[in-house]
């Protein structure tokens, strides 16, 4: 059984945690040919986004980064440079593999003024663990009170859109997408363990 909600404080109180394993950054069309095969070949993925902030009312920018996760790899596909190839649009449009975020409505948002596609096959944490009587929406909670571990947001507002990204970028975007699909599968375990007794 899960905690309902959970608080600031006691967000501050747990070990942070960030994603340590391989990351690949997919900056070029011949990356990107190279990665497409092993993350098809995945049934569900991690699914994260980040845009260039915005300090100036009105002024949006495109999708600059898109994030593909699976527990022990990561892969961090820069749209702002390679744009969206046939084949990873056609993945965002599949039933069949399921692509896990959270705060999903945004991402979408903002991925389909970029480029026509029709969304299928996600789903998004904060719909999903109203299921488990969690009542937080934010990751940062959802993960503290699921996995017992808080997720640092220290990078979010930094400029996705540089000619290289720092350490410190790679790690944090890598984390978010890696951290939905980890949230889902403990919450899916918590199912399969007998500690719920139904099937969201």
């Amino acid at each position: 059984m899960f905690q309902k909600e959970i608080s600031k404080e006691e967000v501050a109180q747990l070990a942070l945690i960030q994603y340590e394993g391989p990351v690949n950054i997919i900056d070029s069309m011949e990356k990107f040919h190279e990665a497409i095969g092993p993350i098809l070949d995945e049934p569900v993925l991690g699914f994260d986004t980040e845009t260039r902030p915005s300090f100036k009312k009105g002024k949006v920018y495109p999708t600059s980064l898109i994030q593909l996760a699976t527990p022990d790899c990561v892969w961090l596909i820069r749209v702002n440079r390679i744009g969206y190839p046939r084949e990873l649009k056609d993945l965002f449009a599949s039933e069949e593999r399921l692509k896990v975020g959270s705060g999903l409505k945004d991402d979408l948002r903002r991925l389909t003024s970029d480029v026509r596609f029709n969304p299928a096959g996600f789903l998004d944490l904060q719909d999903y663990v109203e299921a488990f009587r969690i009542e937080e929406k934010g990751l940062k909670k959802l993960a503290g009170i699921v996995l017992g571990h808080r997720i640092s947001k220290s990078q979010q507002v930094s400029n996705w859109d540089a000619d290289r990204l720092t350490e410190a970028q790679v790690r944090y975007a890598a984390t978010d997408a890696w951290i939905c699909l980890e949230i889902y599968h403990r919450l899916r375990d918590s199912i399969s363990s007998g500690r719920r007794h139904f099937n969201p």
